[in-house]
C-alpha cells in the first residue's frame, strides 16, 4: 500500500481483492433549514435520501418541456458524424451512445442545468453553491441499446477525475417514458453507504473505452450480490419529465434495451464548490474536460 493510499480514505484499483469500507462523509450536507431554496425537498425526503441514497419525482418538468428537450436531444444527435470529443458511440455500430458537456455546448441544456428545480435540490443536499462537474445526454436506442454495468460514479470520479469527496449530486431527467422494457436506471438502495475499492489498474485513457464498456472502476460480483442482499434493487420508472436524484456514491446500472422504444435521459452532475476537483487519486492524467470540469463556474443564485 503506497502512502497515498494511505492518506486517501477512498483509494482504489490498487489490489488483486475487492473491499468493502464505510462511507466516511455525510450524505446531507445541509443545516436543514433550506433557506431561500423554493424546490427544496421537505425534512421526510432529505432523510429517506440519506437512508436509501436516492429521491425520485414525477412529473418535474412537464410534458411538453420533456417533449422540447427530447427534440433538442435528437437533433443534436442528428448533427454528429462519427466519434469526435464528447460524442460516444455505441460498440459496432454508428449510433450516438452519449453527447458530453451539453451545459457549456448548447443553450437549451445549459438553462436547464441551470433550473432551480434542479440546483435547489442539489443546493440543499450538498450545503450550498454548487457547479456543474459534467453533463451529457444518454441514448438508449430501441432494440440496440446496449447495457451499462453496475458501478458507483464517485469511485471513477475519485480516482480519474480528483473529486476529493463524497459531495456531489447527480439528477437524470427522463425525456421518454422509462418502463421495465427499455432499459431503466436501476439502483441499489443504501449502497452509498458503502464505498468498494476496485482491482486491477486503471489503463491509460481508460475512458476511451469505458464510456462504451467499462471493465475498471466496477465492483466484484461478490461485492454487488453483498450490496443487493442488503438493500435490494429499484428501477424508479416514469414518465417524461421524471427526475431521479441521486448520491455520488451510489451503485447503479441499467441493463439493455430490447424493447421498440428508445430510452434517453439528460444527466447533470453537481459539485459542492468546496469540492473542486484536484489531481486524480490514481496515478494518471485527468480525464478531458467534457468529462470533468476542472473549471469551478459556480451557478448563479
Amino acid at each position: 500500500m503506497t502512502s497515498q493510499t494511505i492518506a486517501d480514505p477512498y483509494w482504489s484499483r490498487t489490489q488483486s481483492q475487492s473491499e468493502a469500507v464505510n462511507r466516511e462523509d455525510p450524505v446531507f450536507w445541509g443545516d436543514g433549514a433550506a433557506v431561500g431554496l423554493d424546490n427544496a425537498l421537505t425534512t421526510e425526503l432529505v432523510k429517506q435520501f440519506e437512508r436509501d441514497g436516492f429521491h425520485h419525482r414525477t412529473s418535474l418538468f412537464t410534458a411538453d418541456e420533456a417533449t422540447s428537450l427530447l427534440s433538442e436531444a435528437n437533433c443534436l444527435a442528428a448533427q454528429v458524424k462519427g466519434p469526435e470529443h464528447g460524442v460516444v458511440i455505441e460498440p459496432g455500430s454508428n449510433v450516438v451512445r452519449s453527447i458530453f458537456r451539453i451545459h457549456r455546448n448548447n443553450e437549451v441544456f445549459r438553462a436547464v442545468a441551470n433550473d432551480k428545480r434542479l440546483v435547489d435540490v442539489a443546493r440543499q443536499l450538498l450545503g450550498g453553491d454548487v457547479y456543474v462537474h459534467q453533463s451529457r445526454i444518454n441514448f438508449k436506442p430501441a432494440f440496440d441499446g446496449k447495457e451499462f454495468f453496475w458501478h458507483s460514479d464517485f469511485e471513477t470520479w475519485h480516482i480519474e477525475d480528483g473529486m476529493p469527496r463524497m459531495r456531489a449530486v447527480s439528477v437524470s431527467v427522463s425525456l421518454t417514458d422509462n418502463n421495465e422494457f427499455n432499459g431503466p436506471l436501476m439502483v441499489v438502495p443504501r449502497s452509498h453507504l458503502k464505498y468498494i475499492r476496485c482491482v486491477g489498474a486503471t489503463p491509460e485513457n481508460h475512458h476511451e473505452q469505458s464510456l462504451k464498456k467499462q471493465e475498471y472502476g466496477v465492483p466484484s460480483r461478490e461485492a454487488m450480490c453483498q450490496l443487493v442482499d442488503e438493500g435490494g434493487i429499484v428501477a424508479p420508472k416514469g414518465d417524461p419529465g421524471s427526475a431521479l436524484f441521486f448520491d455520488c456514491n451510489l451503485m447503479h446500472g441499467s441493463s439493455g434495451n430490447l424493447s421498440p422504444y428508445p430510452r434517453t435521459n439528460l444527466f447533470v452532475v453537481y459539485n459542492s464548490v468546496e469540492n473542486a476537483t484536484v489531481a486524480p487519486f490514481g496515478n494518471r492524467p485527468p480525464r478531458p474536460k467534457y468529462l470533468a470540469e476542472r473549471e469551478v463556474r459556480p451557478i448563479p443564485a
